[in-house]
């Protein structure tokens, strides 16, 4: 049973999983918020590759929303793969690869009991629960760099950000 209140707190709770749909509403307002602050950062910078990093921003970004559509979509839902990108796309590609991702995270919270059905895959015993929160810490890692290069190109988090979990409230 779910707890009192884990419903109904606009964070998409799916049946059955009323924790880890608030964890993941929790995340994609994170998510907002490094959106919001790459929104601030001229198109040059968006885009601009430092030795020391793997991807620009947007590609850190789209990379971060590419690993749910993979781990979450593909491996997890039997979607098919993701399609290779020749170019970081601009910053509203990069929401309507989060979209996407959203609604495939959401279809595997709908799940339900079955998250935790054990999966093969390429030899590890993984679960879909686990397909949905790697890429949530791998998001998180990717927003680590994204602080990174971003000071680096003269832009830093403004004071008062955070681009960790967002408080509950």
């Amino acid at each position: 049973m779910a707890p009192p209140g884990a419903r109904g707190q606009g964070d998409g709770a799916a049946a059955g999983q009323p924790g880890l749909s608030l964890f993941y509403g929790w995340v994609r307002r994170t998510r907002a918020g490094v959106l919001d602050y790459a929104a601030t950062l001229p198109e040059d910078d968006l885009h601009a590759l430092r030795p020391a990093f793997p991807r620009s921003v947007a590609g850190l970004l789209a990379h971060a929303a590419e690993c749910y559509l993979h781990w979450t979509g593909h491996v997890g839902l039997g979607r098919a793969p993701v399609p290779e990108r020749d170019r970081d796309p601009d910053l509203e590609g990069v929401r309507a690869l989060f979209r996407e991702a959203d609604a495939v995270v959401a279809g595997a919270l709908a799940r339900g009991s079955g998250l935790d059905a054990p999966l093969d895959v390429d030899g590890e015993r993984l679960t879909l629960r686990w397909l949905v929160l790697h890429p949530v810490t791998h998001e998180f890692h990717h927003k680590g760099q994204i602080a990174s290069l971003g000071r680096a190109l003269g832009h830093p988090v403004p004071d008062g950000s955070d681009l960790d979990l967002v408080l509950p409230g």
